[in-house]
């Protein structure tokens, strides 16, 4: 049986599929797909936007899906960008746009303390869903540095290290960050049920 990433963000889904891994188990994303709609992320949570995009490609797929809504908490600005990180500067997404608004908005702030945040929703094609939840502290540099990730990978310096997730390797960013989190909590708490799909027809 297939699993379904429920994403058509191509750094987004090359992303989870080099973390998430259940042997036996198909995993195939939105890309793959021309006849599925685009779902609207208009919630005002991170879950809410996760679960109403796995539910809403589960159903219209007939195949379990798997979403995730994740984005950027800056404390100085009120835990803005949030769930508009993604279309911070506006329409159509632009992540440099993003990033230089973001050092704008932070021009002379001496508290640069943020956190990624990344909710992911798993449900079956009749619509019941599950949700896990995990998070990376970290500051925000005056500048970004890499050319790894995407998004605010550039200026986002993970708790405990000296470098951007930009500037990280792959494998060690995953290792760290919000989506690898939530999705090593995604393989432990739903390990069953991976498991039952992999005997799936």
């Amino acid at each position: 049986m297939k699993l379904l990433i429920a994403t058509r963000n191509r750094h987004k889904a090359e992303e989870i599929l080099q973390i998430f891994n259940v042997p036996g188990l198909e995993v195939v994303t939105a890309l793959d797909f021309s006849d599925l709609p685009d779902v609207e992320e208009d919630k005002d949570t991170f879950e809410g936007n996760a679960i109403k995009k796995a539910v809403a490609m589960a159903k219209n797929s007939g195949l379990w899906a798997m979403a995730d809504d994740s984005g950027l908490e800056v404390d100085a600005l009120g835990g803005e960008p949030g769930v508009y990180s993604a279309r911070f500067a506006g329409e159509p997404v632009d992540y440099d746009a993003n990033n230089a608004k973001l050092l704008i908005a932070l021009a002379g702030v001496e508290n640069r303390t943020a956190r990624f945040r990344c909710v992911v929703a798993l449900s079956d094609p009749d619509g019941n869903v599950k949700t896990v939840e995990a998070k990376c502290e970290g500051l925000i540099d005056f500048y970004p540095k890499g050319d790894q990730g995407f998004g605010y990978d550039p200026l986002f310096i993970p708790e405990g290290k000296t470098q951007t997730f930009a500037e990280l390797p792959p494998e060690e960013k995953h290792a760290i960050s919000h989506r690898g989190r939530a999705l090593q909590k995604a393989h432990e708490q739903w390990a069953d049920t991976l498991r039952s799909l992999t005997l799936g027809p």
